[in-house]
């Protein structure tokens, strides 16, 4: 019996889904969708100065909801909002400490205005990720996270690599079912 690619099949797993069922569900998110609030006090993405959860953060001109710590229950989250909380902290807050991205975190990242621009940030993050992980080859996988991970410094970048990958299904599936919503809320009342 041949080693097992592992590399490889960390990478597929997340590609697969992203190639087979979902990047295509995306396609075509409207700003309307984006920013759409299906429920009372959302979080969102918002124009600086606006909103009312605790704390807006972002280095532009848009703003992501947010507060330390998070309330319990947690606020229910609206598309731009999942998007960004994937874009910077699963994917380019790990890009940075892992794969030579420039550093970034909620505070000085620039939250995207539109749902075009926010599907590009999602592209470009997505696409420097699997490289990034590509470029540990097999020995890589085993070597510890480091100090960005924090209290999970010691865990292999395998097991961080598998923790992004559910973090990605679980977050762009809602996204996707959010989208579900949106078209067949607005179908019963047009």
């Amino acid at each position: 019996m041949t080693d097992l690619p592992f590399n490889f099949l960390l990478r597929d797993q997340t590609d697969w889904h992203w190639t087979n069922q979902l990047r295509h569900r995306l396609a075509g998110l409207t700003d309307d969708e984006y920013f759409w609030e299906p429920a009372a006090d959302c979080w969102n993405v918002r124009p600086r100065g606006t909103g009312s959860a605790p704390l807006q953060v972002g280095s532009g001109a848009m703003t992501i909801d947010f507060a330390i710590p998070e309330p319990s229950p947690p606020p229910f989250a609206t598309i731009a909002w999942r998007l960004g909380h994937v874009i910077v902290g699963v994917l380019a807050v790990r890009n940075a400490a892992h794969f030579g991205r420039e550093p970034t975190d909620y505070q000085s990242f620039e939250y995207a205005p539109t749902a075009a621009e926010a599907l590009a940030q999602l592209d470009a993050e997505y696409a420097t990720w699997l490289a990034g992980v590509e470029s540990l080859g097999e020995s890589g996988l085993a070597r510890p996270c480091g100090e960005a991970e924090g209290a999970f410094h010691a865990d292999s970048l395998a097991r961080l690599v598998l923790h992004i990958n559910r973090e990605l299904i679980h977050h762009l599936a809602e996204v996707c079912l959010l989208r579900d919503l949106y078209l067949h809320t607005r179908q019963e009342t047009n």
